[in-house]
């Protein structure tokens, strides 16, 4: 008995001890954090994409505070997010935010692309990509299984005829669809662009022409038209330079195959 009540005691002892010393402890190493930061990612749109260039949204609202970094960095949050931490931390508005848009450069739906296999693995592009690239003839395109979409934290992606589509209207330029995609196909741009080549085959245009019908064949003619010099052919895939290009839109009409849209 006196042993279990001796237990009891030395328990107690160093549950009060260990208490006294977190208490102590917890005074000494007591961070204060401005208040600033948890009111600024309060009104953040919480997708964590990494869009303005750190880890998430609180690495971006501590740097705002901490760094006096810029309110517009933000593509999700948009102006109304610029207002906001504006008010918050009691500066002028600044520089407004270009909305940004994803793009999916293919073109390679059900009837464009042929395909070389059944595939009827894990539906997931990942995956698919693992063997032999994908079930497409064309290893560089969509893959069809919506890794973009389940990515999206704005319904902005949905799949039709096995090829992503981007709603612009929903769409919020986070870029979480870029990373989604194993193919890189999906890039972020800003939404006045005029033109976009919607391929990413890098392959002779003789390898590509059995695989898809509307793939860039590096044929030239894009830049050769182009009076901006906004175009160039590289790896025999057409690469438009937006600082040059003045939306002319000559580059699509000229474009044989059709994979370069007007938007």
């Amino acid at each position: 008995m006196d042993t279990f009540v001796s237990a009891i005691i030395y328990i107690t002892a160093i549950g009060l001890v260990c208490a006294t010393l977190l208490s102590v402890l917890g005074k000494i190493m007591f961070v204060k954090v401005d208040e600033r930061v948890q009111a600024i990612r309060n009104v953040m749109p919480g997708a964590n994409c990494g869009a303005c260039g750190y880890s998430g949204c609180d690495g971006y609202a501590a740097a705002l505070v901490s760094d006096g970094v810029a309110a517009n960095l933000c593509p999700p949050g948009g102006n109304d997010l610029v207002g906001q931490i504006s008010d918050i931390m009691g500066i002028g508005v600044g520089d407004s935010v270009a909305k940004k848009i994803a793009i999916v450069h293919c073109m390679g739906e059900t009837g464009v692309m042929r395909n070389k296999m059944d595939y009827s693995g894990i539906k997931t592009c990942l995956a698919a990509k693992q063997l032999f690239g994908g079930q497409s003839a064309c290893t560089f395109g969509c893959l069809g299984h919506g890794d973009c979409v389940a990515s999206c934290p704005s319904d902005a992606i949905c799949m039709e005829k096995g090829l992503a589509r981007v709603d612009t209207r929903n769409c919020t330029g986070c870029g979480l669809c870029v990373k989604a995609c194993p193919n890189d196909i999906i890039s972020i741009e800003v939404d006045t662009i005029a033109v976009a080549v919607m391929c990413k085959n890098t392959e002779k245009g003789a390898a590509l022409k059995d695989k898809c019908s509307k793939g860039c064949i590096g044929c030239m003619k894009c830049a050769k038209e182009c009076h901006a010099q906004a175009i160039t052919v590289k790896d025999f895939l057409g690469v438009i330079d937006y600082s040059k290009c003045d939306g002319c839109g000559k580059c699509a009409e000229v474009c044989i195959k059709g994979c370069i849209v007007a938007r």
